[in-house]
Formats: C-alpha cells, sequence, structure tokens
C-alpha cells in the first residue's frame, strides 16, 4: 500500500467496480485495490447512485461515481466557497504577484483563515470554469496552458559536466585575470516579436556589450557574439560564463571561431553569474520589457553601452568600466 495518498483515478473505479460484483469482502477489494479499506467504504458511501423512483437502477457504477466525485470537488473548491478570499487573489494576480507568493503572503499575514497553497491557485487560473478570465496573462511565463510537472527536459546532455560552473579555475572566479565575460539574453513582450538583447560584462572591468538579435535561435545569437569579439586580441576574450538557456546551446562555435571556452551557471542559479545580472538590471532602467526593440537600431544600444561604461564605479576605485577596459588592452592583459 502507497504511503502516499492520491485520489481514486476513473480506471480504480473501474476495477473497484469489477471486484464489487463478484462479490468480494471490502478488506478483498482494498487489498487489490492497493488502498485502505476506509477509502473503498468511503467511495461506496459517497458515490454510490441512488434512484428513488426506479430502486432497482440503483447501485456503484464507475463512470458515475467519477462524474459525482468531479462534481463535488468542484463545487468545494476553496476560490469558490470563499468569494472574497477570490477577489483578493485576482487582485494580487492582476498585480503580477505569483501563486507562490500570494499564498505565502495570506499565510505570513493571516489575512485569511482558510490555507490556500500556490497549486490550488494555478488550477483556478487554468480550470475550465474560470480559465475564460485570462488570468494565465498575469503570470511570469504567460503560457495559455499549463506545462507539466517535470515536463522539462534535461540539458545536460547540451550542458555536458566539463562545462559547469563549477569546474572554472579559481582566477575567473576572484576576477584577477582579464579577458572572461558573462552573457545573457533580455526578453521583451512577445505579442512586439522576437527582437532581443544580447547583453555581455567582463568580469574584471564590467564593460558592457550590447548585441540586438532578431530571432532567438542559438546559432544566429552565437554567430553575432563571435563577430563582436572577434576584432578583440585573443587575451580580452578568453572564456565566456552563461546560464543553461537553449539560445546559448551553440557555444562550441565560440571556442572554432574565437577560440574562447564556455562555461554554465547550475540550474536554477542565475545569481552565479552575478555580473551581467547587475548589468541588466541597469540597462532595463533604460529598455523595459515593453520596448519595441524592431524600431531600436544597434547603434541606439551601441550608445546606451557606452552611457553606462562611462559611468564612475565605486567596485573599481570611481574608475569608468571603459577607462579600466581600455587600461587592460594597452597593457596586454
Amino acid at each position: 500500500m502507497s504511503l502516499c495518498y492520491s485520489q481514486l483515478t476513473l480506471s480504480d473505479r473501474r476495477r473497484l467496480y469489477q471486484l464489487k460484483e463478484r462479490k468480494l469482502p471490502i478488506g478483498e477489494i482494498a487489498r487489490q485495490l492497493g488502498r485502505h479499506r476506509s477509502t473503498v467504504y468511503r467511495e461506496l458511501r459517497r458515490n454510490t447512485f441512488h434512484d428513488r423512483e426506479f430502486p432497482e437502477y440503483s447501485g456503484y457504477f464507475a463512470t458515475i461515481a467519477d462524474d459525482t466525485s468531479k462534481e463535488r470537488r468542484r463545487r468545494f473548491r476553496k476560490l469558490r466557497r470563499h468569494p472574497e478570499l477570490r477577489e483578493l487573489v485576482i487582485d494580487r494576480l492582476k498585480a503580477y504577484w505569483s501563486p507562490e507568493q500570494i499564498a505565502g503572503r495570506l499565510w505570513a499575514d493571516g489575512v485569511s483563515l482558510v490555507r490556500l497553497c500556490a497549486e490550488t491557485i494555478y488550477r483556478f487560473i487554468y480550470g475550465k470554469d474560470d480559465y475564460g478570465l485570462g488570468l494565465y496573462r498575469y503570470l511570469p511565463e504567460a503560457r495559455r496552458k499549463r506545462r507539466p510537472r517535470g515536463s522539462r527536459r534535461p540539458r545536460n546532455s547540451v550542458f555536458p559536466a566539463d562545462c559547469r560552473i563549477s569546474q572554472r579555475p579559481d582566477f575567473i572566479d576572484d576576477r584577477s585575470q582579464f579577458g572572461h565575460w558573462e552573457g545573457d539574453l533580455l526578453i521583451f513582450k512577445r505579442e512586439l516579436g522576437d527582437n532581443n538583447i544580447t547583453s555581455l560584462v567582463e568580469r574584471k572591468s564590467r564593460y558592457t556589450v550590447m548585441i540586438k538579435n532578431r530571432i532567438c535561435y542559438s546559432r544566429p545569437i552565437v554567430d553575432r557574439i563571435i563577430d563582436t569579439f572577434s576584432p578583440l586580441p585573443a587575451f580580452a576574450r578568453r572564456r565566456f560564463t552563461f546560464d543553461r538557456g537553449t539560445e546559448f546551446a551553440g557555444f562550441r562555435a565560440l571556442e572554432d571561431g574565437i577560440g574562447a571556452r564556455s562555461w554554465f551557471c547550475d540550474p536554477s542559479a542565475p545569481w552565479q553569474k552575478g555580473a551581467v545580472e547587475n548589468a541588466n538590471k541597469r540597462i532595463r532602467r533604460f529598455m523595459p520589457g515593453d520596448t519595441d526593440l524592431a524600431e531600436v537600431p544597434q547603434q541606439e544600444l551601441v550608445q546606451l553601452a557606452r552611457h553606462l561604461n562611462d559611468l564612475p564605479r565605486k567596485c573599481l576605485g570611481y574608475r569608468t568600466p571603459a577607462e579600466v577596459f581600455i587600461a587592460h588592452l594597452q597593457e596586454g592583459g
């Protein structure tokens, strides 16, 4: 018997109907179903069909029992029984709170005596009864259909173990050597097209480069990086660190094109490339997510990068990234 309880499925109920028709004892039915006998008693009590006009048609039927159970669960959902809580959740979603944030804050503040979990809110958003509200548009990914849990494909074959950030040399971590870069992709609203920006930051000087891309495919993005960095001397483009986004799956072309090896952050750990994440926040001040990149030429991105590189930085002793970058180029690394 499983230690983790789960609701009876339609196939379970069909099996229960067959065993009941054979007039087996409840204990034996429970054993064959792999359930506790209390589960079987409760199922028969709740979902047996009763017809007062024609008693001979009464009994336990799998499909009727399954429909009855689903209707009961729909009728007693928390956000249906508590309209004030439902409106509160909708307001928070429209303020772009995630379901996890909503559930956590409700519990922390003690606003509601009813305990909600993030899964309850996700089911409310994507359930057929309330899907017409279009609340999925306020989620971070704004997916029309919910992706099943565990559906994300592992990327270990794309990003092998010897390219993990844990294998990166210490002199890159402590910024003691010039010429090591971090890269990321800045995405904008989908309805404005597939245009995006590759942001790259040199770790020691904090020098920023911005490259406009018209599509999100890996090879064109990597080719644009190669074209941009080819004029630099080899010591100024030694290594690159990316996250595990598929847009960087063509990383091997960097080694073939400009002789630069790549490293990759651990899954769900963008903080491991903190220099470019910090730069992205600065870029977003001027290029928010609703910017139409189709109207922004590459030269405008160059001007913005120049502005960022001409700002003095405390971590550089109030020198600018451009001054530090040029000094290293003149010194030969």
